[in-house]
């Protein structure tokens, strides 16, 4: 039977005592019946679930055991008459009773669970919702209350005076201290009151001083009048005094005129010419600063643009007429045109010239791209001596190259403006080195000079402007002139390096010995791959001092039989950072540092005692000291190298270095620390 299913009350049954009497109903006469009404229900209280399950599971084996008791019979050919199989169906039927009954009870319990269960759930729905209104009453009377809080008066806004201002300036008739200390209401009363009558006061002081600022611009206006009056005679007198100008190297009148023209600059270049010119004026007299372009494009850029609809809806018309004739550009045409307006100039740009002491001049274009919000620059180098004599000497000079890696990392191909990277992918340009020929190189030191200042990964402190230009100033101007000198010293040190010929100057001769026999037989300058191909460089590759922005050569020093390869990696910040030497010898076989210590021994010679080689400040004969130390050297390496006594005649490379010991240690390294003026070779 299903849950659903209304049980039924059994019919009540009227139980009699065996003598005919009513059990339930003594003593009413004998006429009443004792009636006691039998209800399952009722029953269902007392009964226990547990007991009933048992007997369930109890009466359902006696059910199956009598099933195959009736079976075991009906095979052993018994009929259904049978007494035996009579009995055992009538205790099958009152088995199958129990199960009924213990059925309608089941239901029943379910019943009364679930109608239990609807009646709490109710009782919970009831409880939840009378918590949903008190909270939402809890809700409102906060925000009434954050409303009381937080309401201001408009008195509030008014900025009054202090109480003791107060009471020591406004008269006793509006300050009323007896009311008004014991009463802040009506101190805050009268304070309002004090505070109506000063501005009272005040606007008629305003009234005042308008009638006097009226005044004082008519007596303006009329002193104007008579200065206008007097420019047409001033400009006749600048114009005769040029001459004068000239003569005494005040050109007041250039001045003048540059003047005019910065006022159309864009900021970046505007902070540069200020402080360039004043850093000229103040400390380097040598650095002139000029303004080049065209000034009517700058105007025009400048001026805002007019708000005539007759204009506008001409130039439409022109517009839609040219676009009828013209054909449909291409894709790449577009992307073109893109990529110029991008990469656009401002019509005006800077020209600084850094004059050195021996007449050369460093001329610096500084130009303002417009769109991508930064500062570019292109170097070139004027000369007053003959610079095609060195062929090594080729890139020293060259106006791409020149300003790369002033600054430490600042080689100036990418721009420095995190937002331009968005700029590009917009137009198709991969990387800015492309054009960095015909705009400029976006050094961070330029953007620097100009007061622009963009995010990078290591932190900076923020400056703004003219500050930031002013604190690089001189330190850039230094380092410019320092490029230029550093690059003509290796100029004319190529030159003689080209000719077999190491230069060293007087105050270096102290570190070398009067009689040299090594010499130089060649210096010729390398690509950075055939640099990377060469086996005595893997580790200086490898080690990462070796980069694109490096210049290389290859120098060879001969003494006999024996020659000593020397490759070169001069860095572009040369001298503060000295040129590297890896030396491979051939003699006797092939020999590198890496496989024989004394040309290991050789290398930190030139390399990590450079300190002993820069010679007078700023160290610009270091690498041709180095080149004299290596010739140095490689006479010590070969003269103090043990004769094979198998082989006969003079010894090929004869003891022309006095040494105090050929040979120390378990390596064997030679003696190769010059001591002057006692003029021998020792160990370090």
């Amino acid at each position: 039977m299903s849950s659903d299913v209304v049980v039924k009350k059994r019919k009540a049954k009227v139980v009699r005592s065996e003598t005919g009497t009513p059990e339930g109903k003594r003593g009413r006469g004998e006429g009443d019946q004792d009636v006691r009404v039998y209800s399952e229900e009722v029953e269902l209280d007392g009964r226990d679930p547990e007991k009933d399950y048992q007997q369930y599971k109890q009466t359902c084996d006696s059910l199956a055991k009598l099933m195959e008791e009736i079976q075991d019979l009906k095979a052993q050919g018994a009929k259904d008459g049978c007494a035996e199989v009579e009995e055992k169906r009538m205790q099958s039927c009152i088995h199958f009773m129990s199960l009924k009954k213990l059925n309608r009870l089941a239901h029943m319990r379910l019943k009364r669970g679930r109608d239990q269960t609807h009646e709490a759930k109710q009782k919970v729905d009831g409880l939840h919702l009378q918590l949903q209104n008190l909270l939402y009453e809890v809700m409102h009377l906060q925000k009434e209350i954050s409303k009381c809080l937080e309401f201001k008066s408009k008195h509030e806004e008014i900025d009054l005076v202090s109480v003791q201002d107060f009471y020591q300036e406004a008269p006793q008739d509006i300050a009323r201290p007896s009311l008004t200390r014991d009463d802040p209401h009506q101190l805050t009363l009268a304070r309002l009151d004090w505070e109506l009558e000063q501005r009272k006061r005040l606007a008629e002081q305003y009234r005042n001083s308008q009638s006097s600022k009226e005044k004082i611009l008519k007596a303006i206006e009329v002193k104007k009048e008579h200065l206008n009056s007097l420019q047409p005679g001033l400009n006749a007198i600048m114009q005769a005094s040029l001459p004068v100008q000239e003569y005494l190297s005040m050109p007041f009148e250039q001045t003048q005129r540059q003047t005019e023209i910065a006022r159309h600059l864009p900021p970046p270049l505007y902070v540069l010419l200020v402080q360039a010119s004043a850093y000229g004026q103040a400390c380097e007299k040598n650095l002139s600063v000029s303004i080049v372009g065209d000034v009517d494009e700058a105007k025009a850029l400048s001026k805002p643009p007019e708000d005539s609809q007759d204009d506008e809806s001409d130039s439409d018309a022109e517009e839609e007429q040219e676009k009828t004739k013209r054909r449909r550009a291409t894709t790449g045409g577009q992307l073109d045109d893109k990529r110029r307006v991008m990469l656009k100039r401002h019509p005006l740009s800077l020209r600084l010239d850094i004059k050195c002491k021996d007449g050369s001049v460093l001329q610096l274009f500084f130009y303002y791209l417009m769109n991508l919000h930064i500062l570019t620059v292109k170097a070139k180098v004027s000369t007053t001596v003959d610079l095609t004599s060195a062929i090594s000497a080729g890139e020293l000079l060259n106006s791409d190259t020149l300003l790369n890696c002033l600054f430490a990392n600042d080689q100036g191909q990418e721009t420095p403006n995190p937002a331009n990277r968005y700029q590009f992918d917009k137009v198709g340009i991969t990387t800015f080195g492309d054009y960095v020929a015909e705009h400029g190189h976006p050094y961070v030191w330029v953007q620097n000079l100009g007061g622009l200042q963009f995010p990078s990964d290591t932190p900076q402190s923020a400056r703004a402007g003219s500050c930031l230009s002013a604190s690089h100033m001189e330190t850039t101007m230094k380092l410019l002139r320092g490029r230029v000198q550093s690059r003509l010293a290796l100029h004319k040190q190529f030159s003689s390096l080209e000719h077999s010929i190491v230069p060293v100057s007087s105050e270096c001769q102290q570190l070398f010995p009067a009689k040299v026999l090594s010499r130089l037989a060649r210096w010729t300058t390398i690509t950075h791959q055939e640099y990377t191909e060469l086996s005595h460089t893997q580790h200086v590759c490898e080690a990462g001092l070796a980069r694109d922005t490096d210049l290389f050569f290859l120098a060879v020093v001969e003494r006999g039989t024996a020659r000593l390869h020397a490759a070169v990696v001069l860095n572009p910040r040369y001298p503060e950072v000295s040129p590297l030497f890896s030396l491979s010898l051939s003699w006797k076989g092939e020999r590198s540092g890496r496989s024989d210590d004394n040309l290991r021994a050789i290398e930190s010679e030139v390399n990590v005692f450079k300190a002993e080689l820069q010679g007078p400040h700023p160290g610009h004969q270091l690498l041709t000291n180095q080149v004299a130390r290596l010739c140095v050297c490689l006479d010590v390496y070969l003269e103090t190298d043990g004769q094979d006594d198998s082989v006969e005649g003079p010894r090929e490379f004869p003891r022309e270095k006095m040494c105090l010991r050929t040979v120390r240690g378990p390596n064997r390294l030679k003696p190769f620390k010059y001591n002057h003026p006692q003029g021998f070779f020792s160990h370090r």
